[in-house]
């Protein structure tokens, strides 16, 4: 197994894995980026990715920007962390995680962030294994500007 930075080729793999990733959280149909989407952003550098290759196919991501907290400073926001079904529960999402971690501290970050969701038990004694603070108390706020087309 190897993790490295992302490259453009890697995006449709990537795309791939945020899909399975929807279909586990229930919502297949919330995905509404295509692979353009993801291209255009990635070249304006918008977000990066650790991709988790294994036997000639990427089989994990982490999929992060850089942000700014007003109370902590400079931040990495992971948006998306997955690893295939297939390859769960061999410590391969604990290594892809270091390494966002690594990468996270070679950017001269604070602090980490993300958003797990509330019955997903298995993810949330994960990062909780990883020293994670699971915040309760704060809700997420989000406005849609465009529809699905």
């Amino acid at each position: 197994m190897n993790i490295r930075l992302a490259k453009y080729d890697d995006l449709k793999d990537i795309l791939s894995l945020v899909k399975e990733l929807a279909q586990y959280e229930k919502e297949p149909d919330a995905v509404w980026a295509d692979l353009s989407d993801y291209q255009k952003a990635f070249r304006q550098e918008v977000f990066e990715a650790l991709v988790l290759e294994g036997e000639d196919r990427i089989v994990g991501t982490c999929v992060y920007y850089l942000t700014w907290s007003t109370w902590k400073g400079r931040m990495l926001y992971l948006e998306d962390f997955i690893i295939r079904q297939d390859y769960r529960n061999r410590g391969l999402g604990q290594k892809l995680f270091d390494a966002f971690i690594e990468r996270a501290r070679t950017l001269d970050c604070v602090q980490i962030k993300w958003q797990v969701l509330d019955w997903n038990v298995p993810a949330i004694k994960f990062y909780e294994k990883n020293g994670a603070t699971i915040e309760k108390e704060w809700w997420n706020g989000k406005l849609l500007l465009k529809s699905k087309e």
